[in-house]
């Protein structure tokens, strides 16, 4: 990979913030030309910088206005006990992140439903069902102050 430019920061900057500016916008914005913009933004994903482009939904409009954090205490460390939980929590579609933790947990699971009702249906028939579990704590998201999902460069 190579070392970020000022213009290289200023592209992601711009596209973390709206994916959807074509170069021609990009361009206008960087004072520019459209094929230089077009070089660079091929460079940083072919180098892995951005990974996807994404639309981000209103959540609450697509119902699933219940967000829970959920640490997740496995009963062994192994290897095996590790990556069959990541790989079985991956295929939830109710589980947008899951992060191994150092701490008291194993593992911090952000889980997206509709309701109550569904976090519990999702609990007891797929989460709980897993092996090895020995803990699971959920808290509930009452209000959300920031979201963001640019990271500053």
């Amino acid at each position: 990979m190579t070392d970020l430019d000022d213009i290289d920061l200023k592209i992601l900057g711009l596209l973390q913030k709206d994916a959807s500016l074509t170069h021609k916008e990009i361009a206008f914005k960087l004072h520019k030309s459209v094929a230089t913009i077009h070089d660079r933004t091929r460079r940083l994903k072919q180098e892995g910088y951005i990974q996807r482009i994404v639309a981000i939904l209103d959540r609450k409009k697509i119902r699933k206005g219940l967000i829970a954090f959920s640490h997740v205490l496995l009963n062994d460390h192994t290897a095996h006990t590790l990556s069959t939980f990541e790989r079985e929590v991956a295929t939830f579609p109710e589980v947008m992140e899951c992060f191994q933790m150092t701490g008291t947990f194993d593992f911090l699971l952000r889980v997206a439903t509709s309701d109550m009702d569904e976090y519990h249906t999702f609990y007891r028939t797929k989460l709980a069902t897993l092996p090895n579990i020995t803990t699971v704590q959920s808290f509930f998201v009452l209000s959300e102050t920031k979201s963001d999902t640019a990271y500053p460069l």
